[in-house]
C-alpha cells in the first residue's frame, strides 16, 4: 500500500533526512586512505545518535552495523570492518539513513578516495547524474517508469550496466515502503505519481555487466566480472511542481 504523507509528516521526515544527510556528508570527510570501514561506520552511528535519531539500518534485518560501506566492485551492503582498509584510489559507497520520531531519511553517495583513475571518475559522475535525470521525472502525474527509463537510457547510452535486481522505494515510517522504484523502466508505464509521496531514488550503475553476486555473508553484493560500481540516492517528496529532495543537510 501506498503511503501519501501530511504536511507535518513532510517535516518530520525533512529532519531525518537532513541528519541522513548530514551523516553522509561526515562519511565523506573521514574517508581517507589507511582508515577501515568500521571506523566510518562508528564515526556515522555517533553523529546520528547525537542527534536524538537512530540509525536506520542498525539491526535492519540483522543487519550489524549503521552504514552499508561498499568498496569499488562492492554495489551495496557492505559490512563496515575494522580489517577492511580504504586506499588511494579506491571508490568508497555509503549508503546510511537515520530515523527520528518514527520516520526515515535514506541516501547513498559514492567517494573517491585521493587520486582516482578516469575511468572511475566517469563512472561515479555518470551515475550521480543519472540520478538527477530520474529526479526530473519524478513529478506528480507522472509514472514510475518515467524515472526508471531516464536513469537507464542515461546509463546505457554511456555504455554502463544497470543493476536490476535491487530498486528503489517508497519509504516513510517504514524503510521500505511501496512502491519499488527500478533503475530501468518504460515511459508511462507504472504506478502513477501522486503529491504526498515519498520515495528513494538510487541508482546503482556497474562499469561492465549489470549482473551481480551476492557474496557468503549474505549482505554484500559485488558485480559478476570484478568491475567498478557506483551508487548515489536522495530521498524526495513528489510535490505540485518540482520534486523536494529531502535528504540535504
Amino acid at each position: 500500500m501506498i503511503m501519501l504523507k501530511s504536511r507535518r509528516e513532510l517535516e518530520i521526515m525533512r529532519e531525518a533526512g537532513r541528519i541522513s544527510a548530514r551523516a553522509l556528508q561526515l562519511a565523506g570527510e573521514v574517508i581517507a586512505p589507511g582508515i577501515s570501514t568500521a571506523d566510518i561506520d562508528r564515526e556515522v552511528r555517533k553523529f546520528i545518535e547525537s542527534q536524538g535519531a537512530v540509525p536506520s539500518f542498525l539491526g535492519y534485518n540483522g543487519f550489524p552495523a549503521a552504514a552499508c560501506i561498499s568498496v569499488n566492485n562492492e554495489v551495496i551492503h557492505g559490512i563496515p570492518g575494522k580489517d577492511r582498509i580504504i586506499k588511494e584510489g579506491d571508490l568508497v559507497s555509503v549508503d546510511l539513513g537515520a530515523s527520528i520520531d518514527g520516520y526515515h531519511g535514506d541516501n547513498a553517495a559514492t567517494f573517491a578516495v585521493g587520486k582516482i583513475s578516469p575511468a572511475a571518475q566517469r563512472l561515479m559522475d555518470t551515475t550521480r547524474e543519472a540520478l538527477y535525470e530520474g529526479l526530473k521525472k519524478a513529478v506528480a502525474g507522472g509514472r514510475i517508469g518515467d524515472i526508471g527509463h531516464a536513469i537507464e537510457s542515461y546509463c546505457v547510452s554511456r555504455g554502463y550496466g544497470i543493476v536490476r535486481e535491487y530498486t528503489g522505494h517508497g519509504i516513510g515510517r517504514s524503510l521500505h515502503e511501496d512502491p519499488s522504484v527500478p533503475n530501468y523502466g518504460s515511459p508511462g508505464k507504472g504506478t502513477r505519481l501522486l503529491q504526498g509521496m515519498t520515495l528513494a531514488i538510487e541508482p546503482m550503475i556497474n562499469e561492465g555487466t549489470g549482473r551481480i553476486k551476492l557474496l557468503g555473508d549474505g549482505w554484500t553484493v559485488v558485480t559478476a566480472d570484478g568491475k567498478l560500481s557506483a551508487h548515489f540516492e536522495h530521498t524526495i517528496a513528489i510535490t505540485d511542481g518540482e520534486c523536494l529532495i529531502l535528504t540535504t543537510p
